[in-house]
């Protein structure tokens, strides 16, 4: 068929763009409904003059050139070049392609966030058609193949807000999920270690008389736990039920350059990835979901800042005495850091207590049965009580059943139903720290999850900020595709940054004071941050709004 034509007569230049089969139209242009071509050296003050694009192998994208009508010889238009990028998939055909396997979207990380994002990209219809690649250093079969025995638990359980899980279920992952091993919770109970003052959060008290009255009902439920490992193996169950990612697993990245220009190609502003395996992978995008670590981001050069919070995280599944399933969340400030209890099916729990590193080591080299009276002492007994057990090296058991008999019980409703037992193998520790990255896109680069930003695990909302972090970049991808944008350039990815930045800036400061706030044992401090605990439990309104936004109430409309 004759090769697309473009009238000046249109103000700017602009037409549809045919969608034919045939034709030789790159598939990235489609995803927009009309094509910017001016002649790039007509005066303003000339008659128009018809413009024809004359489509050259993707190889040679980078130098694309545009004939005028008026016979002048052919041009490299810089205005327009971005907006004519075709996509990486047609460059097969080129053996300079073939040699640089060139993609649109390399992501290096297969956690939850680099495996949501892929499957955010494949599942929806404007970005379906990219050339994608996963890079991974684990063994990817392992995770696939994961079957957890009966009743036991992995230790590394996230909190899933429901916006998070809407997300997951729009890019189709959620229904993988083993659900038998998720446990929502509808309430969670936290209180002051130091002065006992409280407060509950549950859907019903955080309803009120002031304020507007709200149009649709609350939702019931605060977040879901569940097991890293079930939502990993879940999202790559969704991936592989798409299909078109290449995914290099067991394989780790050696170095991180920029490409070359040839006669043939020019990629001298492209990500090249050098794998372990000798391979090369040429990105368009390449995104880094490659933890707090990040290669991608020294690459790009992004400054992360932060600090050491001088404190483990101790984490270990709790067997709870017999009843009911419980659907509460639990979370005690102490002055070495707080200590939470997060239910999971079948009378499990997962806890994670933030402490120091001494006091880390000494809970993971006590006996299980010590362990599992220190975890009920730390819900139950005064920190000074507290300190003096940590001095011990054994006989936890009698001293804690000791000093429960004479101490005043202020929280007997407030409390986690006695723990039973810990579950094998499960204790272990993990230092923790604060830290930012300076920013989160540069010139083809954008950083997802722990590459941007690490935050004190007390509020749960790690995973959850991985998670709108990668929605967010989705629905960026969807916009440059759509309206035939570079997905690369910085000015493309720049939507995405103002939307997470501030959003994730904020929380970590919340929660970098929080820590700092229940750090006081003595002094003034603590009878004013007590009063403003118990004034705000009994502000129903404004817990409500808090508890809208820890589930994730305004990050906006779906993906699709």
């Amino acid at each position: 068929m004759p090769r697309p034509r473009i009238d000046d007569d249109y103000d700017q230049g602009w037409t549809p763009v045919s969608s034919d089969n045939d034709d030789p139209t790159p598939a990235f242009l489609h995803a927009s409904s009309r094509v910017p071509a001016p002649c790039p050296r007509r005066p303003i003050n000339r008659p128009p003059v018809m413009v024809t694009w004359t489509p050259l192998p993707l190889p040679q994208l980078a130098r694309r050139c545009f004939r005028c009508a008026c016979g002048q010889p052919p041009v490299r238009c810089a205005r327009t070049s971005r907006r004519r990028y075709g996509t990486a998939s047609t460059t097969a055909k080129s053996p300079a392609a073939r040699a640089a396997d060139i993609f649109d979207v390399v992501c290096v990380g297969g956690g939850p966030a680099g495996l949501s994002l892929l499957a955010g990209l494949r599942a929806s219809a404007p970005t379906a058609h990219l050339k994608v690649a996963l890079v991974e250093s684990q063994d990817l079969s392992r995770t696939r193949q994961w079957r957890a025995r009966e009743g036991d638990f992995s230790n590394r359980v996230s909190s899933l807000t429901p916006t998070s899980v809407g997300f997951l279920d729009e890019v189709g992952a959620w229904p993988h999920v083993q659900r038998q091993r998720v446990q929502a919770y509808t309430d969670m109970q936290v209180w002051d270690g130091v002065s006992d003052a409280s407060i509950s959060f549950d859907w019903g008290s955080g309803s009120g008389s002031l304020g507007p009255a709200r149009r649709t009902p609350e939702p019931q439920t605060i977040a879901y736990m569940t097991e890293n490992l079930n939502l990993t193996a879940a999202l790559l169950a969704r991936l592989d039920e798409l299909g078109g990612v290449e995914v290099l697993d067991k394989t780790r990245v050696e170095e991180i350059s920029l490409g070359q220009a040839t006669e043939e190609l020019d990629l001298s502003g492209w990500p090249v990835v050098q794998l372990s395996n000798g391979s090369k992978l040429t990105a368009r995008l390449l995104v880094g979901a490659d933890g707090a670590n990040s290669p991608v981001r020294v690459f790009a050069g992004i400054e992360s800042r932060g600090w050491d919070y001088e404190r483990h995280g101790v984490v270990a599944t709790m067997r709870l005495e017999e009843g009911q399933d419980v659907r509460t969340a639990y979370q005690r400030f102490l002055p070495t850091g707080p200590v939470a209890l997060l239910p999971l099916p079948r009378n499990a729990a997962t806890l994670v207590w933030s402490t120091l590193p001494s006091h880390a080591a000494h809970l993971k080299s006590l006996s299980a049965a010590d362990f599992t009276a220190m975890v009920n002492a730390a819900f139950r007994l005064p920190p000074v009580d507290l300190t003096y057990m940590h001095t011990r090296p054994e006989g936890q058991v009698d001293e804690v059943s000791w000093r429960l008999e004479h101490t005043p019980r202020t929280q007997d409703g407030r409390i986690p139903r006695w723990m039973a037992g810990v579950q094998d193998g499960s204790v272990a520790s993990f230092p923790l720290k604060m830290r930012h990255a300076d920013e989160y896109i540069g010139e083809r680069v954008a950083l997802v999850g722990d590459a941007a930003h690490t935050i004190h695990p007390l509020a749960g909302q790690g995973l959850n900020q991985g998670q709108g972090d990668v929605q967010a970049l989705v629905k960026t991808l969807q916009y440059a595709v759509r309206h035939g944008q570079d997905i690369g350039a910085r000015l493309t990815l720049e939507p995405y940054n103002s939307a997470r930045y501030a959003q994730n800036n904020a929380l970590l400061g919340v929660v970098d004071k929080l820590h700092k706030l229940y750090s006081v044992e003595s002094g003034p401090l603590v009878p004013l941050r007590s009063w403003g605990l118990r004034a705000m439990d009994a502000m129903g309104p404004v817990k409500g709004a808090i508890m809208a936004q820890a589930a994730g109430g305004g990050s906006g409309r779906g993906l699709f």
